[in-house]
């Protein structure tokens, strides 16, 4: 029977005889095939239309259905009367309360900070003082993270007004839809200020400084607007204090922390209850591997588990259990003995774990599956010497990768010195003051070589650890590289992602850092481009991460770390 003919046009629907024309549906017996009699045909039916309903308890109103909402959405809103939402069609978020769309007055640095910061209000609108267009104008020349930010938010305001309106006109009183670009999650509108306002400070504020004139947009828009409530973002401290003691509401920005308490950051380390083997002996099977005992272990902690991640059960009078997590299959992980640094003979370039979280941290530098590798730990916790030790024993001794590639944040805690003379390398030596103290402790754990044997491997070793400065990394690809970033807490979120993203393959990253000692303005622990990478790569079967708890350094460097 041949089939029918196909639509002429773009959603057009069969007819009742050309559906029933349609081959009978067959059904398979023990018989043979037997072919069904045709289904009486039904009446083809319009498609339904969904009408929006008020419950029973409104009054009674003429019955919506979501076309017609649709086009009279904005003739409404344009009354400041619409009760239908023309936001983009999509998953979102379920607002937090019904009351109409906050208005948000972000400050500059929030834009500079961060350039999406446009899109991360959900439904709430957005409104940007002329006075912090300016400012955007002032800070787009130049090389720096701030230069390029403020030209990353100028082509995104471009883009937001460019045929804003039906006639390519701006409309500043209808604002602009900031999910036209495709950023669905934003559900609000933007606001750009075009007229002068009516402003009155008080008599100690200038009225020619920025911040002030935002303030007076801010004060000037709750006046307009008393229905709705009018907030200004801004990541300046006294910027929020004037604001407050001026009666206006001032928040943080806080879309980029990752985390709102440092103390919830992932550990990498669980400790275990002194009945897991009890719960979770039911089915277990065990295998030795390579000198390396594995169990299969399914019960009720599996889903609290995360690959990489480390375990240990410590119970007096018995013998410590260390292992790692290797791999969770539905609810089934498999934990593995890890290897024991402790002893001399495991020693890594001399150098010998001293604790449990530092036994943890070898395990991760040394394993050449692990492709990234992030230590956070206080003061002396022995960071830097275990990673430089695990990349001088993978470089020399193994030959796994070429060379050692180390760089940081160009910080400093107190002033400026200035301009440094020299080459790059030479300009970044006094920052890297670390390894070299380091350095002379692996060269001087070595003294079977004497005096000219230790001279000739400080020259080899030295000639295999390459010093770069951050400056220069955005396009280049790191091949069988060893590359540490020290001080990496300094780093925002799109620095670590640069740096990140420079791995080619056979490259292992190791960044480090203390989040106690974070010396860049604008970043705080739950902001930390650290805590964003331990965040985000928790879990994945290539990436590890430890906390080093306890000092190594001196007990007078212990003290201070806990006292100061």
């Amino acid at each position: 029977m041949p089939l029918p003919k196909p639509p002429t046009k773009r959603a057009d629907m069969l007819t009742a005889d050309d559906f029933a024309s349609q081959p009978k549906p067959v059904k398979k017996t023990s018989k043979g095939t037997k072919r069904l009699a045709p289904e009486p045909t039904a009446p083809v039916l319009a498609p339904p239309m969904l009408e929006l309903v008020k419950p029973k308890s409104a009054s009674s109103a003429p019955i919506v259905n979501e076309k017609d909402a649709a086009m009279t959405a904005p003739a409404a809103a344009a009354q400041g009367k619409a009760k239908v939402s023309t936001a983009p069609s999509g998953r979102k978020r379920k607002p937090t309360d019904s009351g109409p769309a906050k208005l948000f007055v972000l400050d500059t640095n929030v834009l500079l900070h961060d350039p999406m910061s446009l899109y991360r209000f959900e439904e709430h609108d957005i409104y940007l003082p002329m006075i912090t267009l300016e400012e955007l104008d002032g800070h787009k020349k130049g090389m720096t993270e701030v230069a390029r930010n403020a030209r990353q938010v100028s082509r995104e305001l471009d883009a937001l007004a460019t045929d804003a309106g039906q006639h390519r006109q701006l409309d500043p009183v209808a604002g602009i839809q900031l999910s036209k670009n495709g950023h669905v999650e934003a559900g609000g509108k933007l606001y750009f200020q075009t007229t002068a306002m009516a402003v009155q400070l008080p008599m100690g504020l200038p009225q020619g400084k920025a911040d002030n004139q935002i303030l007076g947009v801010v004060q000037a828009l709750r006046e307009q607007h008393p229905s709705r409530e009018v907030v200004l973002v801004s990541k300046d401290i006294n910027m929020r204090i004037k604001a407050r003691a001026m009666g206006l509401p001032a928040e943080d920005y806080f879309n980029d922390k990752t985390l709102e308490d440092g103390d919830l950051l992932y550990t990498g380390v669980l400790t275990l209850p002194s009945d897991f083997w009890e719960r979770h002996a039911k089915g277990m099977e065990s295998w030795t591997q390579g000198g390396q005992t594995f169990y299969r272990v399914s019960g009720p902690l599996v889903p609290a588990l995360m690959v990489n991640q480390f375990v240990y059960l410590e119970a007096p009078g018995s013998t410590p259990w260390y292992g790692k997590v290797t791999e969770i299959t539905g609810k089934h992980a498999v934990l593995k003995t890890v290897k024991d640094y402790t002893t001399p003979k495991n020693g890594v370039w001399g150098v010998t774990a001293r604790n449990r979280e530092q036994n943890f941290a070898l395990n991760l530098l040394m394993d050449p599956e692990c492709d990234f590798v992030t230590l956070t730990g206080s003061a002396g916790t022995g960071k830097t010497l275990m990673t430089l030790a695990a990349a001088l024993s993978q470089v020399l001794d193994d030959r796994r990768y070429t060379e050692v590639i180390v760089t940081r944040v160009t910080v400093p805690v107190g002033e400026d010195i200035g301009f440094l003379p020299g080459t790059e390398e030479e300009k970044m030596s006094p920052w890297m003051g670390a390894f070299d103290d380091n350095l002379e402790v692996l060269a001087r754990s070595d003294n079977s070589a004497g005096e000219w044997g230790r001279a000739a491997t400080n020259e080899l070793v030295r000639s295999k650890i390459k010093i770069k400065s951050m400056n220069f990394m955005r396009g280049r690809t790191f091949l069988n590289k060893f590359v540490i970033i020290d001080e990496a807490q300094n780093l925002t979120p799109k620095q670590m992602k640069t740096l990140i993203t420079r791995a080619g393959p056979g490259t292992k990253i190791i960044c480090m850092g203390n989040l106690a000692q974070i010396d860049t303005p604008y970043l705080t622990e739950g902001s930390s481009g650290l805590t964003y990478a331990v965040d985000k790569f928790k879990g994945w079967p290539h990436s590890g991460h430890v906390t080093l708890a306890r000092g190594e350094r001196s007990r007078l460097a212990d003290f201070a770390s806990e006292v100061l």
